[in-house]
């Protein structure tokens, strides 16, 4: 087979008119040539560094949208189902993987649990990084978010780097706002990329160490403005993620989009091209061809280097997406899941109290981490209350695995007026995390998770709109473009109660988040991430 185009040679900094020979999934030659074609044919797009869960989709399901939007291949860390089924979680996610095109490349995740500071549904020590990193399906550690293990020399924490180092597989980072001297020690222990910076100075500091830096845009963090203008200098050592993508977002586009914004910047195209599409392949040493003779044949076709609208999409020789027409079939999967307890009371939300000040999580638009505010408390009956008016509003996370009592805290920044939104998305131990402007509605929301085994829902009285998530509680089991349309009424559903945050049930998922500071909510109480301790709700 003989594709013509303008190729794209990334790697030698120029563009003809040539021609591309597949055979056997392979690229047999490129040869310059004279034609009429005009659409330019270049490498795939790689994610580098994506949790496939967060599209609310099972791998095969992803596959058939990111194919649309010339993504070839993905540094996958599958440590949110690792969180709720183990390392059989880590399996299923390969397994499903392995029965469509694209090439996703597992890690094994360094950090189940992320913390000792709340309950998840497995635990992988180290003896299971080692088992899991033994497979040639594993392709690096996936993020370190443990980084006071590291500084502290926690021995778990060492093993885990060391197996990294025994299967000569890299080592992903996860060190937000970490500088001077402790992020020193973090890349001297062998973690080689960070996708957390937020800071443009943040960002140099870690390239200046030699860590490689991944530039995020996903649904909830979006760390592109801060960072992009490291690029032109630092191309070689820089790379594009997600990191979290909702279904809605993923329909609209991937990686591409990142490419066509950077253009626009008026940054050099091969630098942002090798950051999209040859940076990633090198460092996790992908399976992943680069448009070269002998390599598989993944490469796409745009119709332009502005705008970056792909026309088609090839793995391994395989026409895998064309003019907006996804090639990837369906394959039936199966929905293990780890949903352990009854129904809630009222009363389980009720929270007695006396205290004039409160501690209250500042949730940031854009931005996972979080501020400490001190707020005044709404009294009634004796009882800590939802504050509208100055929208400060209880919110609660509910342990999944076992029955318990749920955590309390207050969040300002969500705007609810009305009702209550949940989510058993909740990074990184996936347990029931709610918002809600009563104790009635926040319970009428977790029951209705409970009930469904998992999901995200809104609820207002009598009304209640909710998408199941059967898989582990956190994918779904329907396609993307449902899926996506389901995720779009319920966002809908959280603004019209007064949300005014942009995606609010991604910046939600990530109020349970406690590797990031600063003050998060476990289903074991209120925790700063700053001392990395918990901290008491009432202030004295």
């Amino acid at each position: 087979m003989q594709i013509q185009g303008q190729i794209v040679d990334i790697l030698n900094k120029r563009i003809y008119s040539g021609e591309v020979t597949i055979e056997n999934g392979k690229i047999k030659s490129i040869i310059e040539k004279e034609h009429a074609e005009k659409a330019f044919i270049l490498p795939g797009f790689i994610d580098s560094h994506i949790h496939i869960e967060s599209s609310m989709l099972v791998p095969s399901e992803f596959a058939k949208i990111a194919v649309l939007h010339g993504t070839v291949g993905t540094i996958s860390d599958p440590h949110e189902i690792a969180n709720v089924l183990g390392k059989e979680g880590v399996y299923y996610m390969i397994e499903n993987g392995k029965k469509v095109p694209l090439k996703f490349h597992f890690g094994a995740p360094s950090c189940v649990p992320a913390t000792s500071f709340e309950t998840a549904g497995a635990i992988i020590d180290s003896e299971g990084i080692k088992e899991l990193l033994a497979s040639p399906d594993i392709y690096y550690l996936a993020e370190m978010m443990n980084y006071p293990g590291v500084l502290f020399d926690d021995e778990e924490v060492m093993k885990k780097i060391a197996w990294a180092k025994h299967f000569n597989k890299p080592v992903d980072g996860h060190a937000p706002g970490l500088r001077g001297e402790p992020i020193k020690k973090y890349i001297l222990a062998g973690i080689t990329t960070d996708h957390e910076c937020f800071t443009y100075e943040e960002a140099a500091e870690k390239l200046s160490l030699g860590m490689k830096v991944i530039i995020r845009e996903g649904s909830a963090a979006k760390n592109f403005e801060a960072l992009i203008d490291l690029l032109p200098e630092h191309h070689e050592n820089m790379m594009f993620c997600s990191d979290d993508k909702h279904p809605d977002d993923l329909i609209i586009g991937h990686i591409n989009t990142l490419c066509a914004r950077a253009v626009a910047k008026g940054i050099d195209l091969f630098k942002v091209l090798q950051a999209a599409c040859i940076n990633p392949v090198h460092h996790y040493k992908m399976n992943v061809g680069l448009l070269q003779p002998n390599d598989y044949a993944d490469f796409i076709v745009v119709e332009d280097l502005v705008n970056f609208k792909v026309s088609k999409t090839f793995i391994n020789g395989e026409l895998v997406a064309e003019n907006g027409i996804s090639n990837v079939k369906h394959v039936p999967f199966d929905k293990p899941n780890n949903f352990n307890i009854t129904t809630k009371n009222i009363s389980d939300f009720e929270i007695e109290s006396t205290a004039s000040k409160i501690r209250v999580i500042e949730a940031l638009e854009g931005q996972l981490i979080t501020n400490e505010l001190h707020h005044a408390s709404l009294i009634k009956n004796g009882k800590l209350v939802s504050d509208t008016n100055n929208d400060v509003l209880k919110m609660a996370v509910v342990n999944r695995y076992q029955n318990a009592i749920p955590a309390i805290a207050f969040i300002k920044n969500f705007g609810l007026k009305k009702g209550a939104i949940a989510s058993s998305v909740a990074h990184d131990c996936h347990n029931i995390v709610v918002v809600g402007t009563s104790d009635e509605e926040i319970c009428r929301a977790v029951n209705l998770l409970i009930d469904n085994k998992g999901g995200i829902c809104a609820v207002n009285g009598s009304e209640e709109k909710v998408l199941s998530l059967p898989v582990a509680g956190i994918m779904s089991a329907k396609d993307g473009w449902e899926t996506g349309k389901l995720y779009q009424e319920i966002d809908k559903t959280a603004k019209e109660l007064g949300s005014k945050l942009k995606a609010p049930f991604m910046t939600l998922s990530f109020m349970a988040l406690l590797v990031i500071p600063d003050l998060k909510l476990s289903d074991k109480g209120l925790f700063s991430g700053n001392s990395f301790s918990f901290v008491d709700l009432e202030v004295e």
